[in-house]
């Protein structure tokens, strides 16, 4: 296990040096990070994330395709759909589901239908149009101005596929939620949102803290925090109708006599 964490921790170290770079060499990477220059060149060729995030130019030079500061530049390759708050808030349900559409063919999301698919992602908008109602009237304007993706894809190996259902970025952190349409806990289900944590750390970086959630759509009034397996580790749970205190739990805008 400590072998595992500290791979990821190097190829975190490894992927924000080059997307907070314009450009930067394998030997440049190991003498800003005091990583030896093999560990460095191993990471970087048989990363499959690394690999995916990250392209080497004709002077040997690496950059990161997501940069790691706002707006995402990049993001948009990756997701079915990414804009800022306001963006997504002006398009009407038809508008936004034909650009979702669009998008998860242009990143190869497989919109097979016979699993309610395409509902799934009209009920998972309704979700959060109706938690950016809550959040302006609760904290006012300034989430308009985060980011959101819908249908987040990478690539880890061969045969594994990284689906987040929606990332909201806002000024330092990224709410990664996984939407079911479900209203009871599901220890399974649990472990399935925050299973991508590692990989969302070495997406944004160390500036960005990641916070998994699983939003349960036909449940009602319900906010409660759920062990990850047999981990000492929690994350939030509720329902699309306290959405609204999954935020508020790490940005701290309800006063404590609200």
């Amino acid at each position: 296990m400590n072998d595992k964490m500290n791979n990821e921790q190097t190829e975190r170290r490894i992927c924000e040096a080059i997307c907070q770079s314009e450009g930067i060499k394998a030997r440049e990477i190991a003498r800003k990070l005091d990583l030896d220059r093999n560990t460095v060149n191993h990471v970087l060729y048989n990363s499959p994330l690394l690999r995916e995030l990250c392209y080497q130019d004709a002077s040997y030079r690496w950059h990161g395709i997501i940069r790691q500061s706002r707006p995402h530049a990049g993001l948009y390759d990756f997701s079915g759909y990414y804009a800022s708050v306001a963006e997504f808030l002006e398009l009407t349900e038809d508008e936004w589901m034909n650009r979702m559409t669009e998008g998860c063919k242009r990143i190869g999301r497989n919109l097979n239908d016979t699993r309610g698919l395409l509902h799934s992602f009209r009920d998972c908008r309704g979700q959060m149009v109706g938690l950016f109602h809550d959040l302006r009237e609760m904290m006012g304007e300034s989430c308009l101005d985060w980011e959101i993706a819908f249908e987040f894809r990478l690539k880890r190996a061969r045969y594994v596929r990284i689906y987040a259902d929606v990332l909201v970025i806002t000024e330092n952190r990224v709410f990664s939620l996984e939407f079911k349409m479900k209203d009871k806990v599901d220890p399974d289900e649990v472990s399935q949102a925050a299973k991508y944590l590692p990989y969302l750390e070495i997406v944004f970086g160390t500036d960005y803290e990641v916070i998994p959630a699983l939003v349960l759509t036909t449940a009602s009034e319900l906010f409660e925090f759920a062990s990850i397996g047999k981990s000492n580790f929690i994350l939030p749970v509720c329902s699309g109708d306290m959405l609204f205190n999954v935020f508020d739990e790490y940005l701290g805008f309800l006063s404590d006599d609200e």
